[in-house]
């Protein structure tokens, strides 16, 4: 079913909205499913070659199949039914986990299946990721979007708490493939509860089937753009310039950039911390890791209200903070209580973050637009992830966390400075004054969120 033609005004509030209330139960429990691949699949890996190498080449396979696709998925979700889309991602990822149980049963372990198996489901998981994004704007109010993205990043944090638990029991009880099936399984249920749901369409200015030509300073067809500038164009450059010529994304998404280099190593850090330096074992360290969650879940349940309060820009740059003080305290303090406290503010810090940046895409951009936008945001800003990680712990390797972790935060108070001198610094993320200036570029939807 696509988009349905009933007036986007008309939906209803966010407590009485059944077709959200329908998706987020439907994907509570596929989040749930995919933090148990998350441990169950590397695990899976060591149990068959006894090899932490291999083991971690499946997440190197993961991730740079990830970035990959990340350069076409928004043209992919800007040009089909997302609804659909997201239906096929979750049957052909059901068949790819659902095999893997009935292949080691008919021919045992086949370590190359779960290679190319990683490959397809890390294509399927970014196309619908990215249009999951994309959806939430056509099912809720405007004004109802950051509460949305609350529960939906609150779920995500519970079931990232209880897959691993759940995964545990699993594996122990009936095997790491069967863990795998299970999730197969849930993506069944999500597949179902996608068939239940109705999408609105999106109000749209004038301009709704043009896309934004910042180099030609105005708006071009979007079928004149696609022959005149080529598909590479229309797969990554067409949301990267929307990115990069509005006044709030561009200092965003390079701000995020520098921040993601930081956060996607400090939980080695903290894992390094807490089990090398302090010489805890595991239960002390899933201790850890658990409150740590709990700074997740209660950026989720209050981001809503926070925004409405304080407005985009105070949340966003006090998300920053908190990374900050997370980072450097986790990587100097020797109590482990006082970790695990501060684990969580940082965790805090990313969540609000997370929730307040993603709400202002779906504010700002064109519905047109938004998957080649939320594409090229994601494909730019965790491509530095990597590269952070590596140089974070290979540095933490020669002059040791504590070290690390000072200029880590060191780095996060820089990046917050930095954002004080932008448009960021007192934005309530009102969507009219949030707009590129181009004369002939479509409104944005929907009201200001707090202008």
């Amino acid at each position: 079913m696509s988009a349905a033609s009933t007036p986007h005004d008309l939906v209803p509030p966010l407590r009485r909205n059944k077709d959200f209330t329908v998706f987020w139960l439907g994907q509570a429990l596929s989040v749930l499913g995919g933090s148990v691949s998350l441990l169950a699949l590397p695990l899976l890996v060591l149990h068959a070659t006894g090899s932490i190498v291999q083991m971690g080449l499946v997440t190197v396979v993961s991730g740079a199949t990830a970035i990959g696709t990340g350069v076409f998925a928004g043209y992919v979700v800007d040009r089909v039914d997302r609804r659909r889309l997201m239906i096929v991602c979750d049957l052909a990822r059901a068949v790819l986990l659902g095999s893997v149980p009935l292949v080691w049963w008919l021919a045992g372990p086949q370590v190359w299946l779960l290679y190319v198996l990683t490959a397809l489901a890390a294509v399927l998981k970014t196309l619908f990721d990215v249009a999951y994004v994309t959806a939430i704007p056509q099912l809720v109010r405007t004004q109802d979007l950051t509460a949305a993205n609350g529960r939906l990043m609150g779920t995500f944090a519970l079931g990232s708490l209880l897959g691993p638990v759940v995964a545990g029991f699993l594996t122990a009880g009936v095997g790491a493939d069967w863990a795998l099936a299970l999730d197969g399984a849930t993506f069944l249920v999500s597949a179902a509860s996608l068939g239940w749901v109705r999408f609105t369409a999106r109000p749209t200015g004038d301009g709704a089937d043009k896309v934004v030509d910042e180099a030609g300073g105005g708006a071009v067809d979007g079928v004149a753009a696609k022959a005149g500038a080529g598909v590479l164009r229309e797969m990554f450059v067409v949301g990267f310039r929307f990115l990069w010529g509005h006044p709030l994304l561009r200092p965003l998404t390079i701000q995020l950039t520098l921040l993601t280099f930081v956060t996607m190593g400090a939980t080695d850090l903290l894992i390094y911390r807490v089990q090398h330096d302090l010489g805890r074992d595991a239960a002390t360290l899933g201790y850890v890791i658990a409150v740590s969650g709990a700074g997740s879940v209660a950026a989720a349940l209050s981001a809503g209200r926070l925004r409405r309060v304080l407005g985009f820009g105070t949340c966003w740059l006090a998300s920053i903070a908190m990374i900050a003080v997370g980072v450097t305290v986790t990587g100097v303090s020797r109590s482990v209580p006082v970790i695990a406290a501060l684990a969580a503010v940082f965790m805090f810090g990313i969540t609000l973050g997370g929730i307040c940046t993603m709400t202002l895409r779906q504010e700002v951009t064109p519905d047109h637009l938004l998957g080649r936008v939320t594409s090229a945001f994601w494909t730019v800003h965790n491509a530095s992830g990597p590269v952070g990680a590596a140089v974070l712990t290979l540095l933490a390797a020669r002059h040791g966390v504590p070290a690390v972790s000072l200029a880590g935060g060191a780095l996060c108070l820089l990046i917050l400075g930095g954002g004080l001198l932008t448009p960021l610094r007192g934005s309530r993320a009102g969507v009219a004054a949030a707009e590129p200036a181009a004369p002939d570029q479509e409104p944005a939807a929907g009201p200001s969120a707090r202008a």
